[in-house]
């Protein structure tokens, strides 16, 4: 009988002593010491073992742990003896900023002061003790909620001063999910205020400390060095791409197999392996994310557990009020393709709104893209950026996308679902109706606020057109502003089952300068349907001309006039 798999624990100390399943990462110690590096950055998309790995790190070398040793026998660390020796020999600031997802600047900061004197709290001796001065326990006391910037930016070089004198030995600083309040900031609109403040307190905590021994800080994105990192020239990135402590976070394919027999599921191989697999780190490919492994060891139940597992608020939102390009990448991308673009792992918030290299490059340090294959850098001119081709990580992606796109539309499910039905039995009549109650509803829900929908109905409809591709999967082949005849249509759905109908969309906005009325345009829309011969590609393939419906789609506003 396996190891009992318990959900959610991410406390080393718990998990070993429970027995609970575990797979043994404290080789990871020993690479990170050799390595010699003076502050590390590790990247890995959420649900990836960071927190757990820090709290192991935590009991592995804090002084506050030095009677936990046993916790390390019968794993690969405890092999080392110069390593049973270090264990427990070092002051360690651990601190996490997980839960900092405020929607405004003075709450995010407040959890931060938060943070910060809970870390003090726990080190409250030191106040009273012969290590610190005067003047040392006057700044102590100061450490509060409401604390001044001075304060608050400085505490960790502070308290690794304080430390330092009390032990006689340099500090280990663990800053875990540093990235978290930067995500939210740039969501809820505050960035340039939480920047400013968080430059501060990593540069005084990461470089100008003469106290510090060693630092790891982790998080999902590498965020720009320009934004908050352009002091701490000492920084080791490592990031999904590079090939450092690549088999450290996630399993490794024969890990995951081998946890499967434990646990009497060695037939369901082929099964997870779809639905799981797909994370490539640097040199390591057939990486599987924990989250879900663990999660189908416990209820073995084949479904979405990593990629519901947390707020995809920016992915949908980036994608949903996305241009035209990104939204028809990511279509390719649902339908199994593959997307060629330059990636910057360095992410600037303050051009996801418009560049789409940002966006995927995004999407990569996530976790829901994987890199296929890239052009190694020597190999690209000096002047252009090596081209990386992407692909959604594995089944399990593509199913939290496709919920995610049909969740669009939730405030309008039933007249969404109505309009569909109406197109399907080509009741033109009814289309118009619900057509028309879906863009009342949900048309403003793809603005992003600089360019809005009233103006650039494109955004709306190529939202429109990537939530049907995801209703009639299965059913029809979708295609949209692709080459047919002697021109591009808008929107093609080509039955799968050779003895249904096929459908031809073709989206205009309605100009006053060349049409009347919102008629005029499905008129002009219908007319390019001919002159340009779309159904073509639909005839070569055997599909009867009385088989082949036609729309137009005049846009207004959040009007729709839709003719045939």
């Amino acid at each position: 009988m396996g190891r009992t798999v318990a959900i959610g624990i991410q406390d080393f100390e718990k998990i070993i002593s429970n027995n609970y399943f575990y797979i043994d990462k404290t080789h990871f110690i020993k690479e990170w010491w050799e390595s010699g590096d003076d502050v590390t950055l590790i990247t890995r998309p959420r649900r990836f073992g960071k927190t757990l790995t820090m709290s192991m790190l935590d009991y592995f070398f804090s002084v506050k742990n030095a009677d936990k040793g046993s916790l390390f026998e019968g794993l690969s660390i405890w092999n080392e003896e110069k390593y049973r020796k270090l264990q427990g020999t070092y002051p360690v600031i651990s601190l996490s900023f997980a839960n900092i997802k405020e929607n405004n600047y003075e709450a995010a900061r407040n959890k931060i002061c938060q943070v910060l004197t809970d870390v003090y709290v726990q080190y409250d001796f030191l106040r009273d003790s012969q290590a610190l001065t005067d003047k040392d326990r006057d700044y102590f006391d100061r450490i509060s909620l409401d604390m001044e910037d001075s304060v608050a930016t400085l505490a960790l070089n502070k308290l690794s001063d304080f430390l330092y004198r009390y032990y006689k030995k340099r500090v280990i600083i663990l800053l875990d999910e540093y990235d978290t309040p930067m995500q939210e900031a740039y969501v809820h609109g505050y960035w340039e205020e939480l920047v400013s403040f968080t430059r501060s307190l990593f540069n005084s905590a990461f470089k100008t400390n003469p106290a510090l021994e060693r630092g790891i800080m982790t998080g999902i994105t590498r965020v720009s060095k320009e934004s908050i990192f352009s002091d701490l020239n000492n920084l080791e990135v490592v990031t999904t791409t590079s090939n450092k402590y690549a088999a450290i976070f996630g399993f490794k394919e024969t890990e995951v197999f081998s946890a499967l027999e434990e646990c009497a599921l060695a037939d369901k191989k082929a099964d997870v392996k779809k639905w799981y697999d797909g994370f490539i780190f640097g040199n390591e490919s057939d990486i599987y994310n924990p989250w879900s492994i663990l999660n189908f060891l416990d209820k073995k139940n084949l479904t979405t557990y990593w990629a519901n597992s947390s707020s995809n608020s920016l992915v949908g939102k980036l994608i949903r009020e996305g241009k035209r390009n990104i939204k028809q990448s990511f279509e390719g991308l649902l339908k199994g393709g593959h997307l060629i673009t330059p990636i910057d792992e360095q992410i600037v918030y303050n051009q996801l709104n418009g560049s789409a290299a940002a966006v995927w490059s995004l999407l990569l340090a996530s976790g829901y893209l994987k890199v296929i294959r890239y052009q190694v850098a020597g190999d690209v001119p000096v002047t252009e950026k090596p081209q990386y081709e992407l692909a959604l990580t594995n089944y399990e992606v593509q199913v939290m996308f496709q919920s995610m796109v049909s969740g669009w539309f939730v405030q309008a499910e039933d007249d969404y679902n109505d309009f569909i039905k109406a197109l399907l039995r080509c009741d033109v009549r009814e289309m118009n109706l619900y057509m028309n109650q879906v863009a009342l509803t949900v048309f403003s829900y793809f603005d992003t606020g600089n360019s809005p929908s009233a103006t650039q109905p494109e955004r709306f409809y190529h939202g429109f057109v990537l939530g049907l591709l995801v209703e009639l999967t299965g059913k029809y082949e979708l295609t949209s502003n692709r080459e047919s005849g002697f021109g591009r249509y808008d929107v093609m759905l080509e039955p799968l089952k050779p003895d249904e109908d096929a459908y031809i969309l073709e989206f205009k906005v309605h100009d006053n300068s060349e049409e009347a009325t919102l008629q005029d345009t499905v008129k002009a829309a219908l007319a390019q349907i001919e002159a340009r011969q779309y159904e073509q590609k639909l005839l070569a393939k055997g599909i009867a001309p009385e088989r082949i419906h036609k729309y137009g789609f005049a846009f207004e506003g959040k009007h729709v006039f839709i003719g045939d």
